[in-house]
């Protein structure tokens, strides 16, 4: 049975969510469950591209275990370390209200698990539905420790769109032919960009276009007629992604677990960290199609991986004698691997599926400065092999953040501990300049610290994230931990708030957890500081971030113990 579509008629749409929204307040506590899981950090032999290599999994899975749960349902994962690194895990948009202690950045919120201990992960799932994911928040261990977190809505709702005949994971990554972990011991040692991965691939496999790779390459079965839900994440390192099926046609149904109005396309944007759900209709002749997924790369003369992984959705109805005969499969045409304007295109026409409630007397009015830079060497030396005998640095408003090594933030937050952290992270960059123009050199450098910015519990933020063209202009995912955000604008060039708040979307701008900097642009979030504790934000390219490209926020604790950090577990790792 062919499912009908409602792209064509968005206030069928807008009446669902609100019936949604009315059964939700109908649906009893009682319907939540509790999953329980074990999930062993190990090393793993795994073959790809004509070599084996020990890499670092999840109970022996490449990609990791899908964890799926209803929102309301709650998690307990225990987790155990055999593996020969520090790990942590983190569940990316989960917004674990006042339980940071769960949410899993190293020496942000715990300390590291060590070789051989264990930490049981304890999260409840509150008011959200769609598609997120998992991974290791330990410097590069994320490259094959991940997996996808799908949240269906609670018993009795329904999905506001037509329900699919079948939902398909489709896990975007980086593939290197070496340790991941090695590349960044060597990209740290030299202070030069790392070394660009040697394949991408869909749910673990490179695909047809790589050696020793085809007979491997990922194939889902389709039926003719049958509606099929996407659920697209990036989870790789350092790259966003364009994605297209040949011949088919994508309805964007929800993006970070946040419906969106449907929004037909032929390709998608997807940065590193960010989900994207999609309808595609088995409606074309029956055959075998590529799915397809390349580099959108926007920093200037930079080295980047310029391959295009492929999976095959294959019609089920296709006879054997025709499957024998097409040999070609056939490849979508996917935008030049410099191709702002579709970007920017596809990013700038997702919306809300109805009126969000944005904030519209901002308490903090926030402008972070964010981009790379350079850190001068006195002498020429085999550690500084950036540009003109410099090492890679990045930054928000000058900053360079420094993750600690003997206590998380949070810890030092809650135990009253001193000399862990200051909380004087600039709301302004220090020197005002024209972020995207010709930058005096003088400004590459930044300065070392571990800087919070505070927010008292309840506070309307705005934040203005602009691109610089220090070193390069770029796009840089900016993930904000424990929270979702609207996205209210967007432009190029330096943000004017004369010219350009006017024009910001309060109506019904995206909900996103992830969101990228327009190269030689800038994009404004708003949200309510409603989340107590201690909450990263960070650029999503792990080059990046190991860089510096971070700074945390410190919700303070609000009225109640509903506005309240819960306290540590007892089994929160020591470091």
């Amino acid at each position: 049975m062919q499912i009908r579509k409602l792209i064509d008629k968005p206030h069928q749409f807008c009446l669902l969510i609100a019936l949604s929204v009315v059964l939700a307040s109908l649906v009893s506590f009682s319907d939540a469950e509790t999953h329980y899981h074990e999930f062993v950090i190990q090393e793993q032999p795994v073959k790809r591209l004509c070599r084996t290599h020990k890499i670092i999994t999840v109970n022996g899975q490449f990609p990791g275990p899908i964890l799926e749960v209803r929102d309301g349902d709650s998690l307990i994962i225990k987790t155990t370390n055999i593996a020969q690194y520090n790990v942590t895990l983190h569940w990316h948009g989960v917004r674990q209200i006042a339980n940071p202690w769960a949410d899993g950045p190293e020496y942000i919120t715990q300390c590291p698990i060590q070789p051989g201990g264990t930490y049981t992960y304890r999260f409840t799932i509150q008011n959200q539905v769609g598609t997120l994911w998992w991974h290791a928040h330990s410097q590069w261990l994320r490259a094959t420790v991940y997996g996808a977190l799908i949240i269906y809505p609670k018993f009795g709702l329904p999905y506001p769109f037509a329900t699919p005949n079948q939902e398909i994971p489709v896990l975007l990554g980086e593939w290197w032919d070496r340790d991941p972990m090695a590349v960044l011991r060597q990209a740290q040692f030299t202070g030069a960009a790392p070394n660009v991965s040697d394949a991408y691939t869909i749910n673990g496999q490179p695909g047809d276009f790589y050696r020793c790779s085809s007979q491997e390459t990922m194939v889902f079965s389709v039926e003719s007629g049958e509606t099929v839900l996407l659920r697209i994440i990036n989870a790789a390192l350092n790259q966003e992604l364009f994605f297209a099926v040949a011949n088919h046609k994508l309805t964007v149904v929800g993006v970070d677990a946040a419906y969106t109005k449907p929004f037909p396309t032929s390709v998608i944007m997807i940065g590193p960290g960010q989900t994207t759900d999609v309808l595609l209709t088995a409606d074309q002749s029956p055959s075998r199609y590529y799915m397809a997924a390349s580099a959108y790369d926007t920093a200037q003369n930079a080295a980047f991986d310029n391959t295009t992984t492929t999976a095959v959705l294959e019609y089920g109805s296709e006879t054997c004698s025709a499957r024998r005969q097409s040999s070609q499969v056939l490849l979508p045409q996917l935008p030049a691997f410099n191709d702002t304007a579709t970007a920017t295109a596809f990013t700038a026409g997702l919306r809300s599926p109805s009126k969000v409630r944005v904030p519209n007397n901002i308490d903090e009015n926030l402008f972070f400065a964010v981009g790379l830079g350079l850190i001068n060497c006195l002498l020429p030396s085999p550690n500084c092999q950036g540009p003109n005998n410099t090492r890679f640095a990045a930054s928000m408003n000058n900053v360079s953040f420094v993750f600690p090594t003997t206590l998380s933030v949070m810890q030092a937050y809650y135990q009253g501990v001193q000399g862990i952290f200051t909380a004087d992270f600039p709301p302004v960059p220090p020197v005002r300049f024209d972020y995207t123009g010709n930058v005096n050199r003088a400004l590459w450098q930044p300065v070392n610290g571990t800087k919070v910015y505070k927010l008292k519990y309840g506070s309307t933020v705005q934040i203005v994230l602009q691109d610089t063209s220090i070193v390069t202009t770029e796009d840089h995912p900016m993930h904000l931990h424990g929270y979702q955000f609207s996205v209210v604008g967007m432009g190029f060039g330096n943000f004017n708030a004369a010219r350009d708040t006017p024009k910001f979307n309060l109506v019904d701008p995206p909900m996103r957890n992830t969101i990228g900097t327009p190269p030689g642009g800038w994009v404004a979030i708003r949200f309510v500081a409603d989340n107590p504790g201690v909450w990263l934000m960070h650029c999503h390219i792990d080059a990046h971030l190991v860089w510096g490209l971070a700074m945390c926020f410190l919700v303070e604790n609000g009225q109640g113990a509903q506005q309240t950090v819960i306290p540590p577990p007892q089994d929160l790792p020591q470091c």
